[in-house]
């Protein structure tokens, strides 16, 4: 009973993601459709999540941003030595993200931030093999950003600001891999966290030793999430003293890693850009998830993670057809965190091949149509998850992981 609530609190992070560990990478149409970089290339008011100090930079007084995804993932799971396969029925995600950009002065700019790097929703079987540990999660995370970007020379930048989260997480399992009431229900819980907030922030500097070329760094804090008075809902519980689970809450608190991204873009001509994004996260944080228990008689939780450090590597470029049309396209390499014997189905992610593509059209000279897709293929992998306990031991649940993801996109960036 007690990894339930666990497993409830860790998907607060876990859900659908389209990044290694927990993170989902759409924060941008033109950001994405070059590779999801950003970091040192000044488009649009995106430079408000990928690095603010960069706002300075922009041309105009006013410049916004707005524009949601819609992700379709799949992902299969078998194991042949048992015959047996599941597939996640997984609703549409719609991940959105809105920036503003205001230029007080030739030296500074302010801006405002909101966007989703974790929220989406996914849906097993119904009591398939691995319904021990999920069945469904639906996650919902806001970030709120205040930003500032100051110019100290005609040619160096700094920015960042404070961020504010709230989310919520609803997550439903079952109680272990046989239980049932007498009329053969499986015993599961529903857990139930809302109103969780933190804070954290970022940081960045932006550097143009030539007119052609720009070089830029970002930092983003580690946040921990806590959840506290969390509601869990059990259901087809058998009516006996041996199965006694009554409703409860719980407290437990959750590492959003920190993260660390370089780069650079080159003007090549007054056709072509090209921008380069090294990102690393760090996972290492990430060792255990411990959870506090209100019913008396309830222990505390412990659950191993022992995520790694891991890189993603970004590459895009874009090219200028002409006054209404620009294109762009891109790909990167996501390592994923977990290590073997840790991979569980509420993260079915491991090393991945994405590639992306888009468009600009300018409809008018202060208003544009911001378009980009994301193909992202995972790496085949057989693994396991290990500490899943019952009756005192270990029972390891392994099989064959097959995902993929098309995440189509559509935005507005508008200029004054």
């Amino acid at each position: 009973m007690k990894r339930l609530f666990l497993l409830g609190l860790f998907v607060m992070a876990t859900a659908v993601n389209y990044a290694g560990g927990y993170r989902v990478s759409l924060q941008g149409q033109r950001g994405l459709a070059m590779g999801h970089t950003g970091v040192a290339v000044v488009n649009n008011a995106e430079l408000a999540f990928f690095n603010p100090a960069g706002l300075v930079f922009l041309e105009d007084k006013i410049n916004a941003a707005v524009g949601v995804s819609a992700v379709f993932s799949d992902v299969v799971w078998q194991n042949e030595e048992y015959g047996q396969m599941a597939r996640t029925d997984s609703p549409v995600g719609t991940p959105f993200y809105a920036y503003f950009s205001y230029k007080l002065s030739e030296k500074f700019s302010v801006g405002l931030a909101a966007y989703t790097p974790y929220g989406s929703s996914v849906e097993w079987e119904k009591d398939w093999a691995g319904s021990h540990l999920v069945n469904d999660i639906e996650l919902a995370a806001i970030y709120v950003q205040a930003l500032a970007s100051y110019k100290i020379t005609d040619n160096l930048a700094v920015g960042g600001g404070p961020i504010y989260v709230s989310g919520s997480v609803n997550f439903n399992r079952n109680l272990n891999r046989t239980l049932t009431d007498l009329e053969g229900n499986r015993t599961n819980v529903t857990v139930d966290a809302s109103g969780v907030s933190a804070f954290g922030w970022s940081a960045g500097a932006m550097w143009s030793p030539i007119d052609s070329l720009n070089i830029g760094v970002n930092y983003r804090s580690e946040i921990i999430v806590k959840a506290e008075d969390g509601d869990a809902d059990f259901q087809n519980v058998p009516n006996s003293p041996l199965t006694a689970f009554p409703d409860t809450t719980f407290d437990a608190e959750l590492p959003l890693p920190a993260e660390l991204t370089i780069g650079a873009s080159y003007q090549l001509n007054d056709k072509w850009l090209f921008a380069f994004d090294y990102n690393r996260t760090f996972w290492g944080v990430y060792e255990s998830l411990d959870v506090d228990f209100a019913a008396p008689g309830t222990p505390d939780s412990f659950n191993p993670r022992e995520y790694e450090d891991s890189s993603i590597y970004r590459f895009g470029l874009q090219y200028t057809a002409n006054d209404m049309f620009t294109l762009r396209a891109g790909y990167y390499f996501d390592e994923s965190p977990v290590q073997s014997g840790y991979f569980a189905p509420e993260t079915p992610r491991n090393d991945s091949n994405n590639f992306t593509g888009g468009l600009s059209v300018n409809i008018t000279d202060s208003v544009a149509i911001d378009v980009s897709f994301l193909y992202s293929k995972f790496k085949e992998i057989d693994e396991s998850y290990d500490y899943y306990q019952e009756n005192g031991q270990n029972v390891p649940f392994e099989g064959t992981y097959k995902s993929s993801a098309f995440v189509p996109g559509l935005g507005v960036t508008i200029k004054i």
